[in-house]
């Protein structure tokens, strides 16, 4: 089995090769692991993510994990890469379910891989494929052993290799927002690996002298859309020096001022993004993305989950699931697979539990 690594929203580029799977993560996790979750031989892809899909007669998390569980396996079974909106995404949400999973060891078995193998053989394709794995890896420790794997230090170690000196990194910028727009989402989703990686990762010289830049980056470069101060918030919440106490608030106040009249938040609101065929965006629909990233960053910053907003938001998100279990946000740049989905379905899964952790 050969594994590539995904690049911009529809495209690929090769690797050759070979794919050794990484299974310390998937034994240790074997005992208490869901028999029935599907695994990468077993996943049935769930359909495109279709604007006119029905709603869910009743709200289920757990038809929205096993969304999550079966677009990550056939996601990497059959593109057989990682990309930021699918597989890595479900690295963040996957963790914060209770009940373990094949599927997570698969999907957790193959971000090691990517690490351990092709870097070594092949190198990292670009700077986003290392920072975003290492963010990944870095969260979904933090969320379930809480201890630096091996692996995951060599990610964010291999992060500073390619730190430039303004202490940013060249990112994708294919054009599709929020993810592969410019430089500033690669350098809050490093600040974020720092914060939240486990082990006192902060702490190692190679950490600090790393988010020495990370800070002279964002001195010079203030965030310029509420989706980059949004996800400054977040890692502020475990670096409370990258923004003020003003900043922050009126970061919060900015959100919240967004929020819709039925309750969600729509992901077109948080940029100023123009579509390829310059139609206007959706600004007064509400969507997962914009639901689920909306609350769980609010929630991350401090705001009470039994805050009357984010309980209008979360009516939201379970009274707008879509059958196959997922929350359909349409691409910011054209009308096509709309994979922001899927990313889309982790926060919202995400912002839930954060909500109510006993779902």
């Amino acid at each position: 089995m050969t594994l590539r690594v995904c690049r911009c929203a529809d495209s690929t580029l090769a690797a050759g090769t070979t794919m050794i799977l990484a299974i310390c993560f998937a034994d240790r996790h074997a005992e208490s692991a869901d028999p029935d979750s599907p695994t990468a031989a077993t996943a049935v892809d769930p359909g495109p993510n279709d604007p006119d899909e029905p709603l869910a007669e009743e709200f289920s998390l757990d038809s929205a994990v096993h969304f999550l569980d079966s677009a990550s396996l056939t996601w990497q079974r059959d593109r057989k890469c990682f990309t930021c909106h699918t597989n890595f995404a479900y690295l963040y949400a996957r963790p914060l379910v209770p009940e373990d999973a094949r599927s997570h060891a698969e999907v957790r078995a193959f971000a090691e891989e990517l690490i351990g193998e092709r870097w070594e053989t092949s190198g990292p394709r670009w700077d986003a494929e290392v920072v975003a794995g290492a963010a990944a890896l870095a969260f979904n420790d933090a969320h379930t052993t809480r201890e630096l794997h091996p692996l995951t230090r060599r990610a964010l170690d291999r992060m500073w290799e390619s730190q430039r000196e303004d202490g940013g990194w060249t990112w994708l910028d294919c054009g599709w927002p929020p993810f592969e727009m410019d430089d500033h989402y690669g350098v809050t989703l490093a600040a974020l690996a720092v914060g939240v990686a486990p082990g006192n990762y902060a702490q190692t010289a190679a950490a600090q002298q790393g988010m020495t830049g990370i800070r002279r980056y964002f001195e010079n470069t203030p965030p310029e859309t509420l989706h980059q101060r949004a996800m400054l918030l977040w890692a502020a919440t475990y670096t409370p020096d990258l923004m003020s106490d003003n900043e922050r608030q009126k970061c919060i106040d900015e959100l919240f001022s967004l929020q819709q009249s039925d309750g969600g938040w729509g992901l077109a609101t948080l940029g100023n993004w123009q579509r390829d065929d310059g139609s206007p965006q959706d600004l007064g629909v509400s969507d997962g993305y914009g639901t689920g990233f909306t609350i769980f960053v609010l929630r991350q910053a401090g705001t009470p989950a039994d805050d009357p907003r984010l309980q209008r938001g979360i009516a939201w998100l379970k009274s707008n699931q879509r059958s196959s279990g997922r929350w359909f946000t349409r691409s910011l740049k054209k009308d096509g697979r709309h994979f922001i989905s899927h990313a889309g379905t982790a926060f919202a899964v995400m912002s839930l539990v954060s909500c109510d952790p006993d779902q």
